[in-house]
């Protein structure tokens, strides 16, 4: 698996300061992000809206997701050179950990050039989430951390196949999205392949608290998805936007969508229990 991964990255793998156009400018009208996955679409809020502040609401959502992209990415670099610390350096397994690493770098470069062609403020998880991925990050067992790279790799990845076949998107954020789904489709499979494998070989006790852990994840993840800071930057009511987003029954169908097809696989591989269950039907995952 990891041979081929390895020959797929050579295939397949970019680097968006060449392959992106930069210099162009927005072109006016086109959304930053596809209004049907905008966190308040479909609420008595949008339907409020006039169309300048929903585009004004895309732009800074799009922001909001990049910077979480950036927190994300430098986290699981983290886990990835924890988990091939003391392993083999020629292995294939290793080589293709550092190829992801490097392809991580180029990804938050990507995104940072993004948020600052975008003229968006910088949107980062609030400190009480950065204090507890501290801990974790430093402490989870490698069940948990592929978890966490899963749940934050494939609903994200969901939503970026839609937009970027989307004309109605902006040019670059079409082609960031694009270079984000094909290099970010290996890395999947990596930590699939490799989660199957550590949950194959796990005791009960880090059985116990690799599926405690997915529940608690869960949780977190749609908590910070969108920054609530992007509604007052907006001129909204962070309160009642938030609350609405919540119940908005769109938005759960679209957090079902696309944790669909990661929450079959965790089920297949034993990574949920009754309670962690619960705790994604209550954030809308399930």
């Amino acid at each position: 698996m990891a041979q081929r991964l390895l020959e797929a990255s050579v295939r397949h793998s970019f680097d968006p300061d060449r392959d992106l156009d930069w210099d162009a400018p927005f072109e006016e009208g086109k959304w930053f992000w596809p209004p049907e996955l905008i966190s308040l679409y479909d609420t008595p809020m949008w339907w409020a809206m006039d169309e300048e502040l929903r585009h004004r609401l895309a732009r800074v959502e799009s922001a909001s997701l990049a910077s979480i992209g950036i927190w994300f990415e430098i986290v699981v670099m983290q886990l990835l050179l924890r988990h091939i610390y003391d392993k083999p350096v020629t292995s294939n397994h290793v080589r293709f950990a550092l190829t992801e690493i490097a392809d991580e770098c180029r990804h938050s470069m990507m995104f940072s050039r993004f948020l600052e062609k975008s003229g968006t403020p910088v949107y980062p998880v609030s400190p009480f989430v950065q204090n507890l991925t501290r801990v974790f990050k430093s402490c989870s067992n490698m069940a948990s951390s592929l978890v966490f790279t899963l749940l934050c790799e494939e609903v994200i990845d969901w939503m970026q196949r839609l937009t970027f076949p989307d004309s109605r998107v902006q040019p670059l954020v079409r082609g960031v999205t694009r270079i984000h789904v094909v290099e970010e489709a290996r890395h999947v499979r990596y930590a699939r392949e490799e989660l199957r494998r550590q949950m194959e070989e796990a005791g009960r006790l880090e059985l116990r608290l690799t599926r405690a852990v997915t529940g608690e994840l869960g949780r977190v993840f749609v908590r910070c998805f969108v920054n609530p800071d992007v509604y007052p930057d907006c001129g909204l009511d962070r309160r009642a936007a938030v609350k609405q987003a919540r119940a908005s029954e769109h938005r759960r169908e679209v957090l079902r969508a696309g944790a669909a097809r990661l929450s079959c696989f965790l089920e297949d591989v034993g990574a949920f229990d009754e309670r962690g269950r619960r705790l994604w039907r209550a954030a809308g995952l399930l």
